[in-house]
């Protein structure tokens, strides 16, 4: 079986198992980006979340929140207020954590030439933790990350140990958070749409050299297009999400991965 046929093997079988996530379901404000991923034969999405604001009550070991072992109090994927989290403390009998876990989305990709344009577009959009694996047989994973996450603890044994204006402020932070966070996969989703189109346009031509006239032309309708829709990310946001997001990691690991 070539490369192509046991990658669209892969996917279908993928695609056709039950969503094992709490929600069941795919988050809303992702809906729209795991679809027009999974209808691009080279693509196709493992897991995801459109960022969420949770509250926990877990045992913390250093500065980690043990998930696997913790109760949920709160979770939403939209702006929380106050009121709905100090409802849910007042269940808390142990160490409770106050999180924000920003946008998160894993996509298996058919060849490694695949996930750099999608790594580039996941950079370009703000999202500069995100990273290459390559595995075994070649299995290639992007995987789309932002660092501006939120992690504040609140109760130690019940006992809540900041005050419900600090909750409130907290929360105003959050929220701020969840506002980028919508606004960065929303400049995913656009120039994710751009950059396959242009793959597309791409892949169209002929192999060899392309007539000079032509390639003019495309150049000057690409700049028309570039005016018309707008940069996909501007001068001032690109330096507002370096302050933000400084570190970019690629990974690419070798076949025994």
């Amino acid at each position: 079986m070539d490369r192509r046929a046991e990658f669209n093997r892969w996917k279908a079988q993928c695609l056709s198992k039950a969503d094992l996530s709490r929600k069941g379901s795919v988050d809303e404000d992702v809906a729209e980006l795991v679809q027009l991923l999974n209808g691009r034969e080279q693509f196709f999405t493992t897991s995801s979340c459109a960022g969420r604001i949770i509250l926990l009550e877990a045992s913390i070991s250093g500065l980690d929140v043990q998930k696997q072992n913790c109760c949920w109090l709160l979770v939403t994927h939209k702006p929380c207020i106050k009121e709905d989290v100090i409802v849910a403390l007042k269940k808390a009998n142990g160490d409770t954590v106050l999180k924000f876990e920003p946008f998160v989305l894993h996509v298996q990709c058919r060849q490694l030439q695949d996930a750099q344009i999608l790594h580039s577009v996941a950079i370009d959009s703000g999202f500069r933790n995100s990273g290459i694996t390559v595995g075994k047989r070649g299995k290639t994973m992007l995987a789309v990350r932002s660092t501006h996450g939120l992690e504040v603890p609140l109760c130690h044994k019940g006992k809540l140990m900041v005050t419900e204006e600090y909750i409130d402020f907290l929360l105003k932070i959050a929220n701020q958070k969840m506002e980028e966070n919508k606004k960065r996969i929303e400049r995913f989703y656009n120039c994710l749409q751009h950059a396959l189109e242009r793959e597309a346009i791409t892949n169209s031509h002929p192999k060899g050299k392309v007539n000079e006239k032509n390639n003019s032309y495309s150049h000057k309708k690409k700049r028309n297009r570039e005016k018309a829709r707008g940069k996909c990310i501007t001068e001032e946001n690109d330096k507002e999400l370096e302050k933000d997001d400084p570190d970019i990691s690629v990974l690419i690991f070798p076949e025994d991965y």
